[in-house]
């Protein structure tokens, strides 16, 4: 019988829809703006899917809505491994569920959260000296790390059922300077992962030239359309080519020359849709992720009232493979599967699947 320690970081990627690129130092302000906890609910979904495959786990938790509240309702009767100490959730209170799991010689620790919550894991088990393996389920707002599933119900299915490790590591970023346009990555550890196709790589950076696709772009926008751009340097060259001072990191919202919201919420691109809406976004490289990271203000009630066009340069994609969704709504998941056209300069297209 299977062990699993569960720990959920309740606050992780609130503050996504809601334009600030992170939630490190910034719950406050996200309550402000609006923002509701994704976390619990990828963790409901995550351990729905573990319940499926292995649904004689034993399962250890943390207390309230750090892992227990989320197992109860999968069906789980979890042992409770001890309880956050305050009202508001903290890293320690997830560094001690990791060295409560560790103690009790788990199986696999399946953590909810993004790569703050992954630095605090990694930390935990180097203190405690343990090589316990560890899985996160996506629901931070950038996921650099190689230490998660690739959606929630792979998650759970991975820990289910996974037979190796190997060692993967475990990256963030600095968040402040992210929210000013810089990506700063930092090497915070190394731990074991189980072995499985569903897992993410780490985020490459560089992947070639844009300038011509750029340009191809900027030319071919039409007047009374409401244009969408994602994050990443793919869509800042084309608001450059656009003429306009664009976010590298945010989402901006163009049409009829002016640049109408610049880095946008959820809310705000909400409010400058218009009769026709086209959505731009370019993957992550090595990821393959076109919606749900680093770009969650483009939420599904965006993509509902939108049509989505994908540019990459041919380099991206070479190291991509395929192209991924995890947007949270599965209808509108579901709605982006399949074959799409990607261009990847002034006149060519690739045909990329999108799972």
């Amino acid at each position: 019988m299977r062990t699993v320690g569960v720990v959920v970081n309740p606050i992780a990627g609130m503050g996504g829809r809601v334009g600030l690129k992170g939630t490190d130092g910034k719950v406050a302000a996200a309550r402000e703006r609006g923002a509701e906890p994704r976390a619990p609910d990828r963790a409901r979904d995550a351990l729905a899917a573990l319940r499926e495959r292995a649904p004689d786990a034993e399962l250890l938790a943390y207390g309230g809505e750090m892992g227990a509240e989320e197992a109860r309702d999968a069906g789980f009767d979890p042992v409770v491994v001890g309880e956050p100490e305050g009202a508001e959730t903290t890293a320690a209170d997830t560094r001690d569920a990791v060295a409560a799991f560790a103690d009790r010689g788990v199986d696999v620790i399946l953590f909810v959260g993004g790569d703050g919550t992954a630095t605090d894991v990694a930390a935990a088990l180097d203190a405690a000296g343990a090589d316990v393996p560890v899985l996160g389920v996506p629901a931070g707002v950038k996921v650099y790390s190689s230490v998660f599933a690739v959606r929630p119900e792979a998650a759970g299915r991975v820990a289910a059922t996974f037979e190796a490790t190997e060692a993967r590591e475990v990256n963030d970023i600095d968040e402040d300077a992210y929210r000013g346009g810089k990506v700063r990555t930092r090497l915070r550890g190394v731990v074991e992962v189980p072995v499985a196709d569903d897992l993410q790589s780490a985020k490459q950076v560089h992947a070639g030239s844009t300038d011509a696709l750029a340009e191809a772009v900027a030319e071919e926008v039409e007047s009374g359309v409401t244009y969408v751009l994602g994050p990443g340097g793919t869509l800042g060259d084309v608001a450059d080519a656009l003429g306009v001072d664009g976010s590298p990191l945010g989402v901006d919202v163009y049409r009829d020359g002016e640049l109408v919201v610049r880095d946008g919420s959820e809310a705000e691109i909400l409010d400058a849709l218009g009769e026709r809406n086209v959505v731009y976004v370019s993957p992550i490289g090595g990821q393959g992720f076109v919606f749900g990271r680093g770009n969650h203000q483009i939420s599904p009630a965006v993509i509902e009232h939108s049509e989505v066009r994908v540019v990459a340069s041919p380099r991206k994609l070479d190291e991509t493979g395929v192209l991924r969704v995890d947007t949270g709504d599965e209808g509108v998941d579901e709605s982006l599967r399949g074959w799409r056209k990607v261009r990847t300069g002034r006149f060519e297209e690739r045909m990329m699947k999108v799972v």
